[in-house]
């Protein structure tokens, strides 16, 4: 009985064997990474902390990166404390900068050594807003709550390590060089009185993408 099923066996170990032998050479697939979804376009792309700059004592908001990483925009809350200003003042900022190009230290490691760009600033709680009256109309020829001017800087990135979905994630410090309007017509009607160093404001901040 046991003879007649012989050529059955034998015929299955047959057909089976190449399916045995290719299962027991390939080694597991690794499981692929969760797809990269792209982020709805108005999700900010990293987190800004600044202080100084023209933008307030401390100024926090966030910014989006867009053309391969070389135009930053930026949008920022910013305060100055009473004792600091005469009237405690919150400050409204936007800030355009573009990095023409990036230089690579390490696959950590990278400098943007070159950074120009704007900045457009708006102040609520200036002495002129408490006090209705206080001067007349045509009394300052310029706004004594509007800001904007050029700014310059550099940067310098660590990558930290990806998300599992592979999008990369960065830490950035930089410095702002800038000035303002009022700054540039003071200087440029004053120049034998006024010094460059003494329009410009520093600027230090930190962003970190999430």
């Amino acid at each position: 009985m046991k003879q007649r099923f012989l050529p059955f066996v034998a015929l299955a170990a047959a057909l089976l064997a190449p399916s045995f032998a290719q299962a027991a050479s390939e080694p597991d697939a690794p499981a692929l990474p969760a797809a990269d979804t792209p982020h709805p376009w108005y999700r900010p792309r990293h987190l800004v902390l600044q202080t100084a700059g023209g933008l307030g004592m401390v100024s926090a908001g966030a910014g989006y990166t867009y053309a391969q990483d070389k135009i930053d925009t930026d949008i920022l809350l910013g305060y100055v404390p009473k004792k600091f200003a005469g009237s405690t003042l919150t400050l409204a900022s936007a800030k355009f900068i573009y990095s023409p190009f990036t230089v690579r230290i390490s696959d950590k490691w990278q400098v943007k050594p070159v950074s120009v760009g704007a900045y457009f600033s708006y102040t609520h709680g200036t002495l002129n807003d408490e006090e209705r009256g206080q001067y007349t109309k045509d009394y300052y020829w310029w706004s004594s709550d509007t800001r904007y001017g050029p700014l310059a800087g550099g940067r310098v990135t660590y990558a930290r390590p990806a998300k599992a979905n592979g999008r990369p994630r960065t830490v950035s410090v930089y410095y702002d060089l800038s000035t303002n309007d009022l700054y540039l017509q003071s200087y440029v009607t004053n120049t034998k009185g006024l010094s460059l160093g003494q329009i410009l404001v520093l600027g230090l901040g930190v962003k970190a993408d999430f």
